[in-house]
């Protein structure tokens, strides 16, 4: 296959039992009660559920290796398929659909139009379309009327793959084809692989036009300042962006121009466990008729009980980003002054706040660092560190480098501050010390932000090397010095050799 080949095999959705077009959301949320795929919660949101997965399957994401895009991939990251697999794949989806009735969804991943990509999504569960459509950007009318998608992504959820027929390693896939410009995504029925799959190609296409790629949130202060939250799952990124005091322009996803930034999706996926009105007002309040709730139980009175965690820990709601009170639309900010880098470490042992030098942001960024507790995965009895790459690593398609080396101009080049901030643990690991109160590390960024930290005195960590505040407004000092915190402070210095010997050795492989 040359590399201006496609693959000869097409997938006619014509064929399909039966077909429906760019559906409203009402309409849409008829057929998936009408299918018997889910209900309606008190509060209006659709709830549907995912099945065996509740989370991403990333074992089961593959990339086709051929001649247009194979130089520039980074294959340690990304597990290859053939494009004979990729052809069979296609031809089990045209096989498919003729007995299914499909929902066609065309989106836009990226508010800037410069940048923008036009994604046809074809899927067989009515909320599945709900969620693509929440969580993308939607056309307006007159754009449709001349819509031509750039990529096609298939979501045949209930189509259960056969490993020894199909060459895939299991009874799922997600594999994307940079040639044909379409996903193929089969036997899982957790929506997230959906827009997942966005961020993967955008993630592939901007860096090499210069533009950055972020797994990050966004928003803009009152004054017009931007700020963006990095951070993998559980860290606090969707939480912290959300804050009443500053108009969000995204929760996950964005590209950084010589423009500023711009959000690729138009819509927000919020983590619900242990969701509260009083600690999240902004995204419970997001939750109403048009939302998606995935996996959360509901009781008696179809009332979501947010603490139920007997399907997952990892229940998600999906609204379209306005559904925020004073989002940002188009989603859009100018360069950001402030970077924070978010990690939830188990360890307890990482300052809540310090200020990054160019050369640490680097180091952390590439390092992307979090803690797995106890509890969340089987197997997992204590504190596991994880570290993935440019907090996204599952979704990179290029080699770590193309991302850092571009961070690394456009803060020099803007002038941005970056501050690694940790919403775990203080006082002991995971088990022993408790988790940092949400009031503090808001507080700690709104002085960061507003330069109530500028003056402050420092104290280096005699471990990490970083600089740490020694005050700061509505956070009690003694918590700022991590160690100051744990009863037995020569359990904190092994525990903090430990964790920094791990960050050691994980960034040889960027050396």
């Amino acid at each position: 296959m040359s590399s201006t080949e496609v693959s000869e095999v097409a997938i006619d959705l014509e064929r399909a039992k039966e077909t429906f077009r760019n559906l409203s959301a009402a309409e849409l949320i008829e057929h998936a009660v009408r299918n018997g795929e889910g209900v309606l919660a008190s509060n209006g949101a659709f709830v549907g559920r995912t099945g065996k997965y509740t989370g991403r399957t990333p074992q089961d994401k593959c990339t086709v290796r051929e001649p247009s895009s194979e130089a520039n991939v980074w294959w340690d990251n990304n597990k290859e398929i053939s494009p004979e697999t990729f052809s069979g794949l296609k031809r089990k989806a045209q096989g498919a659909i003729k007995n299914k009735r499909l929902y066609i969804v065309d989106t836009f991943g990226g508010a800037d139009p410069n940048h923008r990509i036009a994604v046809r999504f074809a899927v067989e569960k009515a909320w599945h379309a709900l969620f693509v459509r929440s969580l993308l950007i939607r056309p307006t009318k007159e754009e449709l009327k001349s819509f031509k998608p750039d990529w096609h992504i298939y979501d045949l959820c209930t189509e259960v793959c056969n490993p020894e027929k199909d060459g895939t390693r299991s009874d799922a896939v997600i594999a994307l084809n940079f040639a044909d410009k379409e996903v193929v995504i089969m036997g899982t029925e957790y929506a997230g692989e959906m827009k997942k799959s966005v961020f993967t190609i955008l993630n592939y296409l901007l860096p090499l036009k210069g533009v950055l790629s972020m797994h990050c949130s966004a928003n803009i202060g009152e004054k017009g300042d931007t700020a963006l939250f990095f951070g993998l799952s559980g860290t606090g990124k969707t939480t912290l962006s959300a804050d009443p005091r500053r108009r969000l322009i995204g929760d996950d996803e964005h590209g950084w121009t010589d423009e500023g930034v711009f959000n690729f999706e138009g819509g927000c996926y919020a983590k619900c466990i242990k969701l509260s009105k009083e600690g999240e007002p902004q995204i419970f309040n997001a939750i109403k008729f048009g939302a998606v709730l995935e996996n959360v139980i509901l009781d008696e009175g179809r009332n979501p009980d947010y603490n139920d965690s007997s399907l997952t820990e990892n229940t998600r709601c999906a609204y379209p980003v306005d559904y925020i009170d004073g989002a940002v639309i188009p989603s859009v900010g100018g360069h950001p002054q402030n970077i924070v880098f978010l990690t939830a470490d188990a360890f307890g042992v990482l300052p809540p706040i310090s200020r990054l030098t160019n050369e640490q942001a680097m180091y952390y960024f590439l390092n992307g660092y979090t803690a797995k507790v106890a509890g969340t995965e089987a197997g997992v009895t204590e504190p596991q560190a994880t570290f993935s790459t440019c907090f996204g690593a599952p979704f990179l398609p290029l080699p770590p480098a193309r991302y850092a080396n571009l961070l690394k101009e456009k803060t020099a080049k803007y002038g941005s501050r970056v501050w690694l901030v940790n919403t775990g643990w203080t006082g002991g690991p995971y088990g022993t010390g408790s988790r940092m109160k949400l009031a503090y590390t808001r507080a700690m960024i709104d002085a960061a932000f507003s330069g109530k930290l500028d003056g402050v005195e420092c104290a280096e960590d005699p471990v990490f090397g970083l600089d740490v505040p020694t005050s700061c407004p509505d956070v009690p000092a003694e918590i700022l010095q991590p160690r100051n915190t744990w009863a037995d402070k020569d359990a904190y210095d092994t525990q903090a050799k430990k964790l920094h010997s791990m960050f050691e050795e994980n960034f040889k492989k960027f050396s």
